[in-house]
């Protein structure tokens, strides 16, 4: 390719609109361009790029067993109603009708299509195990598109279900995905990790994200600093604090005025916070109220809470449900809240001695509360966020939090959409028995802007070679020499037949241009045709990763690209 024909628009300012250097920098680099909110058009360079990663993700999927197949992106709601989804996957979910009113769907992911598919045809055991994927754009009506390709309206996704006779064979069709996304993002380059996540709308009963780590990412990580324990926090099990043991004191009531914040009632009492019990309300999607109380220095788990009372989603509560429940919002706890409010009391606090916690009055709190003896009848569960130092559930060593960014997941469905969907196959003894299903899912586009935001200097982009858009950068820096030129065209017929990618730019630009736009965009390898190469036959090679630089002549700059090219 010749830079000249490259419809690459680079942009020297950078963007209002973006705000994390992924987004900043394919906007800047001529990567993609904005449509609407959420929905970006991909110009030649990404589209370069975003091929080669799902060739690489086609390859592992193959050697798996994978199937590819291709399935409607606009999906019937009578699958979706049937699965009960229809109403549970929420605003997120783009709904439309045909002219004659039948509903539709754009599809935000392919369970419920796929599993239609394979009741209808798969009949006995001998057709499984089963693996089949797709790479498609998926659609998310996101309620406030950001961060450019990472949580955008469309999006390009690899998703693959695999369907087994029994929970052994799902084992084993999980234990491929699992090995396949790690060969999968090593290939591409980056720097992730395997965690234990939440199933969210997906469902199921086991599941692991690859997060690639990066400080920009929207996923906060718990990874253990001896085992190799790593959960999202979302999902990590935080374990149970038990304080030094203490005679318990009488309740007492005391007046607390002013003091709506846990701050503040720590103050005004002269207590560690660690005394203190803070109170978080919210409502489901059918307004029932649920009172959560965690330890004052703790933060509740909104995903922990919504899977303790089986809520899709939740929002907090409106000060009036709080009253009617007998609640005082700034001065809740348990004692005295009416029967039938749903209360959920995190374990640790389950285990506190003589903590202060609100008595459901305006400026007025309890001292000396034991939740084991005045709480009355309570849901406890393990409902906080995991915290820097808290101990690993695995083997107890502290564990510290980093940030990252979801590029895969993989989950063990089972039968959740086989028996809503009544996708059944005869076994070896000719019985009826549901199918056991997994599915796993690649944000292409995702991994993508997750390779820009580990990859990155103050200059532009560095590509990890295998994702690059080309590898070589080759720059005359004067494209009106015509000694430079010439020599130029010979290493880029040269370097085409050797297998190499290379963009050639001939654009009548300042060196300095072509420099700045090569580091920009981010070619791995770029090669200078200046005057020393002509005269001096040294032609330049600079390596974007590290800045070093090699100088090769006529006879080896093909031997010698190709082995700084294989170091990449």
């Amino acid at each position: 390719m010749r830079a000249s024909k490259l419809y690459a628009p680079t942009l020297r300012e950078v963007p209002a609109e973006a705000e994390i250097p992924s987004h900043q920098l394919m906007l800047r680099a001529g990567f993609i361009r904005k449509a609407a909110g959420g929905v970006y058009t991909y110009l030649p360079l990404a589209w370069r790029t975003l091929r080669k990663i799902e060739q690489i993700i086609r390859e592992e999927m193959d050697a798996a067993g994978g199937q590819e197949i291709a399935m409607p992106i606009m999906q019937p709601s009578e699958l979706w109603k049937e699965s009960g989804r229809w109403e549970v996957f929420g605003e997120e979910m783009f709904k439309l009708k045909d002219r004659h009113g039948r509903e539709f769907c754009l599809g935000p992911t392919h369970e419920e299509i796929i599993t239609d598919l394979v009741r209808n045809e798969v009949r006995s055991y001998k057709q499984l195990p089963l693996l089949l994927y797709q790479i498609q754009n998926k659609y998310r009506d996101e309620i406030r598109p950001r961060f450019g390709l990472m949580r955008g309206r469309e999006f390009i996704m690899k998703d693959l279900y695999s369907f087994d006779k029994d929970e052994a064979g799902l084992d084993i069709s999980y234990k491929k995905m699992y090995d396949a996304y790690t060969k999968i993002f090593s290939r591409c380059g980056l720097v992730f990790r395997p965690v234990e996540a939440d199933s969210g709308a997906i469902g199921g009963s086991n599941t692991h994200e690859f997060t690639a780590l990066a400080q920009t990412g929207e996923s906060e990580i718990a990874v253990c600093t001896k085992c190799d324990y790593a959960a999202n926090v979302e999902k990590a099990e935080s374990t149970v604090l038990y304080p030094e043991d203490e005679t318990e004191l009488p309740l007492e009531k005391k007046a607390t005025p002013n003091t709506k914040t846990i701050e503040t009632v720590i103050e005004y009492l002269q207590l560690p916070i660690e005394k203190s019990i803070k109170a978080v309300a919210f409502q489901d999607e059918k307004d029932k109220l649920i009172c959560v109380f965690v330890r004052g220095d703790h933060e509740v788990n909104e995903v922990k809470v919504q899977n303790a009372v089986g809520a899709i989603s939740l929002r907090m509560a409106d000060k009036e449900a709080i009253l009617a429940a007998g609640g005082v919002p700034g001065f809740m706890s348990p004692i005295g809240l009416r029967k039938g409010t749903v209360v959920i009391v995190d374990a640790t606090v389950m285990e506190m001695k003589n903590a202060c916690c609100g008595a459901n009055e305006v400026d007025m709190h309890y001292i000396n509360a034991n939740p084991k003896r005045d709480f009355g009848e309570v849901l406890v569960k393990d409902v906080r966020l995991m915290q820097k130092g808290d101990a690993c559930p695995h083997c107890g060593a502290p564990v510290q939090i980093t940030r990252g960014i979801e590029i895969g997941q993989v989950f063990k469905l089972g039968i959740k959409y086989s028996s809503a969907l009544r996708a059944t196959f005869l076994d070896e003894n000719g019985r009826e028995k549901p199918l056991i299903m997994g599915c796993y899912g690649i944000g292409v586009s995702r991994t993508m802007a997750a390779a820009i935001e580990q990859y990155h200097d103050e200059n532009g982009i560095i590509w990890p070679r295998a994702i690059a858009p080309y590898e070589v950068a080759l720059v005359p820096v004067n494209a009106k020499n015509e000694a430079q030129m010439k020599l130029a065209e010979k290493i880029y017929a040269g370097l085409q037949q050797a297998g190499i990618e290379v963009l050639l730019d001939d654009r009548k630009e300042r060196a300095g241009v072509k420099f700045k736009d090569a580091d920009l965009i981010g070619y791995p390898v770029r090669v200078t045709i200046g005057p020393k190469a002509v005269e001096e036959d040294k032609i330049e090679v600079k390596v974007r990763k590290t800045g070093e630089l090699v100088y090769f002549t006529e006879e080896n700059y093909e031997e010698g690209i190709k082995a700084l090219l294989a170091k990449l």
